[in-house]
């Protein structure tokens, strides 16, 4: 690629810097059938970023400063991707995502914040990826804040908690959502396992959910999670309630959406943005995922009891995604140390 080239294959930001579609460092790794390609490809996902990444369905994209960041960022990613596998590769997985986290960026020298935003810029860039190819959605719950320090960002605070249970106890449709929330509040399911979930999982009488090793979002254990009295009788109206509904007759699925089709990570979004609504929750600026229902029962479990507890709960494998749930308010380490 020439000057010219270059100069062709940039764009210009409103904030005036200028912003190339593919970094030098990335175009030395390239053949020329592979450069077009590739510039394509990077074409795609910067207007995706500028026009809709925010909101797409207001149309709204990030401000330039964001798009610069997750640009390149984005391209960092794929230089190593392209390093791991040997060899020129879009669009990247799932797998690679997790991977690049836990083999390159942990061990970064470089702050905790900005550890969180480079996640958060691939969580950006594998939420379009999954938009516009066959590659599944990106399952992470991020180790590190944007903010500088480890704990979750986004989470439920234990008044919003109670305000969404009773919400969704509120519905008068039936146990469905009610049981979803009640489970996902208690075992904080990611939305892959809201997904999956199979009725043959829920033990009423022991008040338990026996996720099988090929149903573990991270298939790597099997897990036998505790849930409470109020949620194993909601789970016992659901499965009595679903044995009469047409569209389960020959699935095994524990919930399906309106359209027969398993949860995926937005119907859920939909439903927790719904559910505040309803019970005019203010988001205050906070990503409502299913993700926070999850990473409040972290935050919360942690407090409660103790690390070793909130692994087992979230089904965390490594120690290290448990440590960011280690947030302890001053005014508790305090009253520890007056009992001390």
């Amino acid at each position: 690629m020439t000057t010219d080239d270059s100069e062709r294959y940039s764009i210009d930001l409103d904030d005036g810097r200028s912003l190339k579609i593919v970094p030098e460092t990335n175009r030395e790794e390239l053949n020329e059938k592979q450069l077009v390609d590739y510039v394509g490809y990077r074409r795609r996902w910067i207007k995706w970023l500028r026009e809709q990444g925010k909101h797409p369905q207001k149309r709204e994209g990030y401000s330039d400063y964001t798009v610069y960041e997750t640009a390149y960022k984005s391209a960092r990613f794929d230089r190593w991707v392209w390093a791991d596998e040997d060899r020129y590769t879009i669009p990247p997985t799932g797998e690679h995502a997790s991977e690049y986290i836990d083999d390159d960026v942990v061990y970064r020298d470089v702050s905790n914040s900005t550890k969180g935003k480079i996640e958060e810029a691939l969580t950006r860039y594998m939420r379009w990826v999954a938009q516009t190819s066959h590659v599944a959605e990106w399952e992470h719950d991020q180790l590190f804040s944007s903010g500088g320090g480890d704990a979750p960002r986004d989470y439920l605070t234990r008044r919003e908690r109670r305000l969404v249970r009773e919400q969704a106890l509120a519905e008068d449709d039936g146990w469905k959502i009610a049981s979803i929330v009640c489970v996902s509040l208690d075992a904080g399911l990611r939305p892959v396992e809201v997904g999956r979930a199979r009725t043959e999982w829920v033990d009423i009488v022991n008040r338990v959910l026996r996720i099988p090793r090929e149903d573990s979002s991270k298939n790597a254990d099997n897990w036998r999670v505790s849930i409470t009295s109020r949620t194993a009788t909601a789970l016992e109206n659901w499965l009595e309630e679903r044995e009469d509904i047409d569209k389960y007759a020959d699935t095994d699925a524990l919930w399906l959406t309106r359209e027969s089709t398993t949860y995926n990570s937005r119907a859920l979004a939909r439903l927790l943005r719904r559910l505040f609504d309803e019970a005019d929750i203010e988001a205050g600026g906070r990503d409502v995922t299913w993700l926070a229902i999850r990473h409040s029962t972290g935050t919360y479990m942690t407090q409660e009891r103790d690390l070793a507890a909130t692994q087992a709960q979230l089904r965390h494998q490594s120690a290290q995604t448990t440590l960011k749930y280690d947030q302890v308010p001053p005014e508790q380490r305090r009253d520890a140390l007056d009992k001390m």
